[in-house]
């Protein structure tokens, strides 16, 4: 929470700050994380605040996520302005944070200046390309039409005071009756989290209602439903993160808008990203119970599952939706999910994999602990489970997996798959007739490997024996694309009595590989990368 206090503090510098008449406490501001795969975590964000600051990179200008933001305030009417950020990163910027953004702007030099306008115009016609009208905020005539676009640096606080200032002035003058407080309780799980001498406690964002030391909770949580009551609400200290470890203040009630920290029985059950609701009475609980059910059952259902995939686990329903949109991405599919540890009936679920595709077989657990029944559980029935606290760790660790499983696979089916060729025998090679065969071919269509059993088709597809060596210039080699002419060593399958060229078969017929069903099934599961489109077409 930014107090008032400091609010006049920053931006004393913005030229017209000092006259302003305040109508609000405070600011209540939520940092929401700018990976792709936060989307839903944006999302939710967006959803909860009165106004947006939409971050824009000024030497990038609009990126996919910036976007994808941009799309998600317009979906919900969000009014935003835009921080226009890195201005330092300009040539030969000098900067001074207790100054007004446009004095600093004028102070710099003429290429300086130069680069600024170039780079802004920039933005202002990738805002256009999305449809929107865009304008440096001290510029900008009309609010309601242009976005206001203020120039900031993170790193050295220039403009920051300005771009508060504007905050103020618009939720004052065009949000008055949007953020007048109401009674009714609108607040937020956003994190669980173990403090110590605490306990797991919750860190909610209260938008509006009331919190008080002793109100009923009904929550969400990995097991269902369940009520707690308040312990205690902790604040920090004005300016201070909610989410970072510094010294609270306790209190008996707090109202919206604020950052709460509650400390309760049973937290560590709490899912974050569902609302927290208040039983005032004791026959509401088993309604609200029904409430939560409810809506923890919608979020649920909306990930669509597929019938052979990875088993899914993470710590709060922000952190799953952001891994299950990875995977999406990545093309992974997911059979099963579930937020919260890892415990034996998630590990028997996962084994289920086994009888159908054991390379999903796989727990992706994703910033929870497993229990130690679950390993020991795990490793007995074969299910692998994989921890880590980042989503590409845990990406790494199953994608190696699986390339380790394909290779062992490959090597144990690497005799059953017979790869498709089509060899044209070189009558002037012919160095041995029979037993072994040994002869010089082109290769006409697809691959020639070591192990290819051949056949001749115009002779009613007689089987004359298997490639044991490939040369080329004398040279041995594993095989030969389409084009290649090289010396092939045919020996007799075992059992079969050897055939003779000459006899059986000479330089006017085409010899092909031998492929049976077993044979097409183990290239199109292991060795589907090795075959291109005409090989696949020569199999048919």
């Amino acid at each position: 929470m930014v107090p008032l206090d400091a609010i006049k503090e920053q931006c004393k510098m913005a030229k017209d700050f000092p006259d302003k008449k305040f109508k609000i406490p405070g600011l209540l501001i939520i940092d929401t994380p700018g990976h792709e795969s936060f989307s839903n975590l944006r999302s939710r964000g967006s959803s909860l605040c009165d106004m947006a600051i939409l971050v824009v990179d000024l030497m990038h200008g609009l990126e996919p996520q910036t976007i994808e933001s941009l799309n998600m305030l317009r979906a919900r009417k969000t009014p935003f302005v835009v921080a226009l950020n890195k201005v330092d990163r300009l040539y030969d910027w000098k900067g001074n944070r207790n100054k007004d953004i446009v004095d600093v702007l004028k102070a710099q030099s003429r290429n300086t200046r130069l680069e600024f306008e170039e780079r802004t115009k920039e933005v202002v016609v990738q805002f256009a390309e999305q449809g929107l009208n865009a304008a440096l905020f001290h510029e900008n005539v009309d609010q309601r039409t242009f976005i206001s676009l203020v120039p900031t640096s993170a790193l050295s606080g220039d403009g920051m005071g300005n771009l508060i200032s504007l905050i103020v002035s618009l939720t004052q003058d065009m949000m008055a009756k949007r953020i007048s407080f109401s009674e009714e309780l609108q607040a937020t799980v956003l994190e669980v989290k173990a403090i110590p001498g605490l306990g797991t406690t919750i860190d909610v964002i209260l938008v509006n209602g009331r919190l008080r030391e002793g109100d009923t909770m009904v929550l969400a949580g990995h097991e269902g439903p369940f009520t707690t009551p308040i312990r205690s609400l902790l604040m920090p200290q004005p300016l201070k993160e909610l989410r970072v470890k510094n010294p609270y203040q306790e209190y008996k009630e707090v109202q919206g808008a604020q950052g709460v920290k509650i400390a309760a029985k049973d937290l560590d059950k709490a899912i974050a990203g569902l609302q927290v609701w208040v039983a005032k009475q004791p026959d509401e609980v088993d309604v609200l119970k029904e409430e939560v059910a409810k809506a923890l059952k919608e979020v649920m259902s909306g990930f669509k599952l597929a019938e052979r995939g990875v088993y899914v686990q993470a710590s709060t329903l922000g952190s799953l939706e952001a891994l299950l949109e990875f995977l999406r991405v990545s093309k992974i599919p997911y059979s099963g999910i579930r937020i919260g540890p890892v415990v034996k009936k998630d590990v028997m679920k996962a084994s289920i994999m086994l009888e159908h595709d054991n390379q999903y077989a796989v727990i992706l657990a994703f910033d929870v602990k497993v229990e130690r029944d679950a390993q020991e559980l795990a490793d007995s029935l074969g299910v692998k489970i994989f921890q880590a606290d980042i989503i590409y760790h845990l990406f790494d660790k199953f994608t190696a997996y699986r390339e380790e499983l394909k290779q062992r696979k490959r090597e144990e089916f690497k005799s059953v798959a017979v790869f498709p060729c089509r060899l044209r025998i070189l009558p002037q090679f012919v160095f041995n007739s029979r037993d072994p065969i040994v002869v010089g071919v082109s290769v006409e269509a697809g691959v020639v490997r070591e192990g290819t059993p051949l056949c001749v088709p115009s002779k009613e597809f007689l089987e004359i024996g298997t490639v044991t060596t490939i040369e080329i210039n004398h040279k041995p080699i594993d095989s030969a694309r389409k084009g290649q002419e090289v010396c092939i060593k045919i020996e007799p399958s075992s059992g079969d009595a050897p055939k003779m060229y000459g006899r059986h078969f000479d330089h006017t017929d085409f010899l092909v590989s031998k492929i049976t069903r077993q044979s097409i099934d183990a290239c199109k599961d292991y060795f589907r990368d090795d075959l291109v489109k005409t090989d696949w077409q020569l199999m048919v």
